[in-house]
């Protein structure tokens, strides 16, 4: 429904199906009906201090728990189906009543990011907040569930000898700028109520395990959004006092302040939000999956998405989680963080019942992969906020809990893939090696990623020897198993401009493995 004011004239022109005139009397009637479907509360500045009973500062930790896993589940069916498009209004988005447990049950997988909070947490939860960051890395490297993207890289990292940070920079991670602490940064919001800069420091603590640059920021900016949550229930300020947090010189910081902007010129229509971030910011520079593709996990578009839901959500929680899946691409961990974050502004006593219903059949079950239910984190979450808040001045008298908010502080800037930009994909027609053994190839530019995999026996790792103009040669491990392997072949951004001659050789061919080649993504200095 569009509204059209004419002051001078008296009149408003609404359009639907048929387009009529409406005097000023009838314009007086409508007007409280038109603030509830487009306005938005005006934005507040942040209190000093914010004083919870026990009860409600408990029951908002429980609603960021429940609100992720619901929110997950509800764009689970939806994930990456929808790559550069939006999900239009016609197509259904259906809730299951007993879903939840089903996908418990059946494809546990879907809750990445929630058994990546769970690893942090269970860290803390031993080892006190003070907990290294190689803890945490050793924690994840090892545990059984899969990993994609950013953190599998990690994965590989750390279990072969890169540590934190180095495990997460680009240099050492194409997969940088990937989703993957954004949608499990939850934990560090959640555990630090109403101090954003607080939660920055455990985010930079366990957000450059798997990220750098913009890829960290997105948890940089979830972790402050889940924070602030707990001290104003004013959207509006919570994504922009939390987006202070981030660098404005940063794409990520941009990309969520065109969102912002946008929404102050139309808080109605999200769709054209949407086509703002997709005109701008849809282009990745950085994920071989996701450079020349529709597909994007960068972080920035993603957490745009997440900012989108709960903007044009007004507060409601379905219409928030529905939006944020209907931006497509990541669209289950969007909704995932959009329904944490309204979540705990609302209160777990408030998300509606007809999401907590088939929450309350899996609370008491464990994680695949882990020994943690929902039950479970929300007690060991609660814990830790007590801590946080006592550990940067908060008191607890009673039943009673004073936070001392924290004004939001950016962090340090970071950029990743510095001065390169993607100029080709070179298709090396299948690249299967099992045969000839050996791949050759040339190429322009000034950095280069191989795209391939390995397989074969779960135990099986290949070695592939991998030679730059006879002078730049490495010996890269290829573990078969989708645990512990690497996910892209080889990768250079420190090459100097201009043209290279590439070699790939398979050094321990077996009978029962393979190795293919995928393509070449190149880089030119810009």
């Amino acid at each position: 429904m569009l509204f059209t004011f004419s002051h001078k004239n008296l009149f408003v022109k609404i359009t639907c199906k048929n387009t009529f005139v409406m005097t000023k009397k009838m314009l007086i009637l409508l007007l409280p009906f038109m603030a509830v479907a487009c306005s938005s509360p005006v934005k507040e500045s942040l209190p000093a201090t914010v004083t919870l009973s026990s009860d409600i500062l408990q029951d908002k930790i429980k609603g960021g728990w429940a609100g992720q896993v619901i929110g997950c589940t509800y764009g689970g069916p939806t994930e990456f189906h929808f790559c550069g498009s939006m999900i239009n209004d016609y197509h259904p988005v259906p809730w299951e009543p007993h879903g939840i447990r089903w996908w418990y049950e059946n494809a546990p997988g879907l809750y990445d990011d929630v058994y990546m909070d769970l690893a942090f947490v269970q860290v803390f939860d031993r080892l006190g907040l003070d907990a290294p960051a190689d803890s945490h890395a050793m924690a994840f490297a090892t545990a059984g569930y899969p990993l994609w993207h950013a953190n599998q890289s990690a994965r590989y990292n750390i279990l072969n000898g890169i540590m934190p940070p180095a495990s997460g920079h680009w240099k050492n991670n194409p997969h940088a700028d990937d989703i993957d602490f954004q949608i499990e940064a939850d934990f560090a919001g959640l555990m630090s109520p109403g101090m954003p800069n607080a939660a920055a420091t455990i985010c930079d603590k366990t957000g450059h395990i798997m990220n750098y640059g913009d890829g960290w920021y997105g948890g940089v900016y979830v972790a402050a959004m889940y924070s602030l949550a707990f001290v104003t229930s004013n959207i509006e300020t919570i994504v922009t006092e939390a987006l202070k947090t981030i660098p404005p010189q940063s794409k990520f910081y941009q990309c969520i302040h065109d969102v912002i902007e946008q929404y102050h010129k139309d808080s109605c229509d999200w769709k054209m939000a949407w086509f703002i971030c997709q005109k701008k910011w849809a282009d990745d520079r950085g994920c071989p999956d996701g450079v020349f593709s529709a597909f994007n996990i960068d972080a920035s578009i993603n957490a745009a998405y997440i900012v989108i839901g709960l903007l044009y959500g007004h507060g409601d929680y379905e219409k928030t989680i529905d939006i944020a899946t209907r931006c497509g691409q990541d669209s289950d961990c969007n909704p995932a963080s959009a329904g944490g974050i309204l979540g705990t502004i609302l209160g777990y006593s408030n998300i509606p019942e007809k999401f907590l219903a088939p929450l309350r059949e899996v609370e008491d079950m464990d994680f695949k992969y882990t020994t943690v239910s929902l039950n479970d984190v929300y007690a060991m979450s609660f814990k830790h906020a007590l801590q946080m808040i006592e550990k940067n001045g908060g008191k607890r008298e009673g039943n009673n809990i004073t936070i001392p908010v924290q004004q939001p502080m950016a962090v340090r800037y970071e950029k990743s893939f510095e001065g390169l930009e993607p100029v080709k994909m070179i298709s090396m027609h299948g690249g299967k090696l099992e045969k000839n053994l050996s791949c050759d190839t040339s190429f322009a530019g000034a950095g280069i990623v191989i795209k391939g995999y390995v397989k074969g026996k779960d135990d099986y790792i290949a070695r592939v020897h991998v030679v730059i103009d006879d002078s730049i040669t490495e010996t890269v491990n290829m573990p078969a198993s989708r645990h512990s392997r690497r996910n892209e072949i080889y990768w250079n951004y420190n090459l100097t401009q201009g043209n290279h001659r590439l070699s790939v050789k398979w050094l321990n061919p077996e009978k029962e493995a393979e190795v293919f080649i995928t393509g070449c993504l190149i880089y030119e200095k810009r």
